[in-house]
């Protein structure tokens, strides 16, 4: 079974998205980036859905983090946030997003996003 992080630092979004992919894949809910990078060192995901506003380090300065190491570049990551302007949007495939869902999300379009990049 595939197994993707969700990253995002509310409960209630993690427990909607483990929810939504119970069933298809092996869910890992984390409450920060922080959380994300130590699970790791036992743990490599097929896939990450992150969050772009979270507190410590927010999506953007994660992306970065996993765009700069050889062990974690080439995982996809498909952020899912509430930001929706353009310039929010950009600067995530800037920085080497596969995709973005917008908050809240459809399930079927979650999974259709999740499934082209897995």
């Amino acid at each position: 079974m595939k197994k993707i992080f969700l990253v995002d630092d509310l409960h209630a979004n993690l427990a909607i998205g483990k929810e939504a992919l119970n069933n298809l894949y092996k869910t890992y809910p984390l409450a920060s980036s922080k959380a994300m990078f130590q699970l790791f060192a036992n743990i490599v995901p097929d896939l990450i859905l992150l969050d772009i506003q979270m507190p410590e380090m927010d999506g953007y300065e994660t992306i970065k983090i996993l765009k700069n190491h050889d062990i974690y570049t080439n995982i996809p990551v498909i952020f899912v946030s509430a930001l929706v302007d353009e310039e929010s949007i950009n600067k995530c495939f800037e920085l080497g997003a596969a995709d973005y869902v917008q908050k809240p999300y459809d399930r079927t379009l979650l999974i259709n996003k999740i499934e082209k990049h897995i």
